[in-house]
């Protein structure tokens, strides 16, 4: 009686229900394991798992073995005996699916939410190391969870999106990253940033009822390449250029001027980072340093106040029509500042007009593709590296993509029910 009383104990710790249930314990404590022998009752009839016809007699079994999560500091395993099924209606003879794990997996469903919830917080590799199970395994898992997941979206409300580009190793290797600038999630990721990222990322939104008629506005930075996708796949669009990124240009300006500079006055070494930073965030040392600086008639002081005017043009205009008139006075006294590197970057700005006009009235900017992009960034440099870009792509929907179908971790005591696969 008392071995059946502990038999059922484990078999309610499992989370099993009739037909199974736990018939044996095995404890090696010298191997670290414990494993639970589970069978069906004798007589059990089960569900055809091809075409769904219930009450199939069982035709033979077949011995699996599943990783379980631990039980305490002991690797815990199922084992059964997993009945096949020659179904009566279509013919065909199948292996059940048992209720703890899903097929083709060596590991229980509860286990798997852990590995994915593990995944979010740490590197793969660490994971499996953990768990003493190969790195593949793990990728295994989070990819076939990972696309379940997604499947299961919906973007049939997407209506404003960024796209950004971030380095997925060394060398010329980029991946594209598309995100709803309404709720600044991961829409879709691809290899790559040339034009046509857009055309598959128009078949990935139409894959999840979104279409790209829908899509109003487009929020990116000035390369050629992404507008060109933009304006052939999206072609109601209007395409936003990114404040971060036009100051990031400007910026760049300011600094090949310091750079020429520098080398007629020496005072300007080692201040880099004063012309880089608005004026709002300087320090009390640049505050200082820049009141000695702005009496002596700097070039590099002149290019700053060009660069300050356009921030204070993006924090004051609130339409494209005010922009419009406060940005043709910029532009004029750019070109006319002889400074070559800001004559060019005001040029640059002339040939995106639009553009700049269309992101004041769209309000989009690029901000939370660039909090998406710190976070896939320091993933990669945490895991010290993807082994492919796949297992980029697979993070950056893992960490960023606000997937809401992912399976919860086991040890949530809110979570209602347990884990089920996609």
């Amino acid at each position: 009686m008392k071995q059946a009383a502990e038999l059922n104990l484990f078999t309610a710790a499992l989370g099993l229900a009739a037909p199974w249930g736990v018939t044996e314990v095995r404890f090696a404590r010298e191997e670290g394991k414990i494993e639970f022998e589970v069978e069906f009752a004798k007589g059990s009839r089960f569900v055809c798992p091809v075409c769904g016809e219930p009450h199939q007699g069982v035709h033979d079994t077949k011995e699996r073995r599943w990783r379980h999560l631990n039980f305490f500091e002991y690797q815990a395993f199922i084992e059964a005996s997993v009945p096949r099924v020659r179904c009566e209606k279509c013919g065909k003879t199948s292996q059940v699916e048992v209720p703890w794990a899903r097929p083709q997996s060596g590991f229980t469903l509860l286990l798997e939410a852990l590995l994915v919830t593990l995944a979010r917080e740490m590197p793969a590799a660490t994971v499996a190391r953990l768990l003493g199970v190969g790195e593949m395994r793990i990728w295994r898992v989070l990819d076939h969870y990972v696309e379940g997941a997604r499947s299961r979206e919906d973007y049939a409300e997407v209506k404003d999106v960024g796209v950004d580009e971030t380095a997925a190793r060394r060398g010329q290797n980029y991946i594209s990253v598309f995100h709803d600038a309404g709720r600044g999630c991961v829409l879709f990721v691809c290899p790559g940033r040339k034009q046509d990222v857009f055309d598959q990322f128009v078949q990935d939104l139409e894959a999840h009822r979104g279409h790209a008629a829908n899509i109003r506005s487009v929020c990116m930075d000035m390369s050629a390449s992404y507008i060109a996708g933009a304006a052939a796949s999206l072609p109601d669009a209007a395409v936003s250029f990114d404040e971060f990124h036009v100051i990031k240009l400007v910026n760049e300006a300011v600094d090949e001027v310091r750079r020429e500079e520098v080398k007629t006055e020496p005072c300007l070494r080692r201040t880099r980072y004063l012309w880089l930073k608005n004026t709002a965030k300087w320090s009390r040392k640049q505050i200082v340093k820049y009141a000695e600086l702005a009496s002596l008639g700097l070039k590099t002081e002149r290019a700053y106040r060009i660069k300050e005017r356009l921030r204070d043009i993006y924090a004051s205009a609130q339409t494209a029509e005010e922009a419009e008139i406060l940005l043709k006075k910029w532009y004029s006294w750019a070109r006319r500042c002889r400074l070559e590197p800001m004559k060019r970057v005001a040029k640059t700005l002339k040939d995106h007009w639009q553009g700049l006009l269309n992101s004041f009235d769209s309000k989009l900017t690029n901000g939370r593709a660039e909090g998406i992009n710190s976070l896939i960034q320091a993933a990669k440099a945490k895991a010290r590296g993807y082994g492919t870009t796949r297992h980029l792509i697979t993070m950056t929907y893992l960490i960023a993509g606000n997937l809401v179908h992912l399976p919860a971790s086991p040890y949530r005591t809110t979570c209602s029910s347990r884990p089920t696969a996609c």
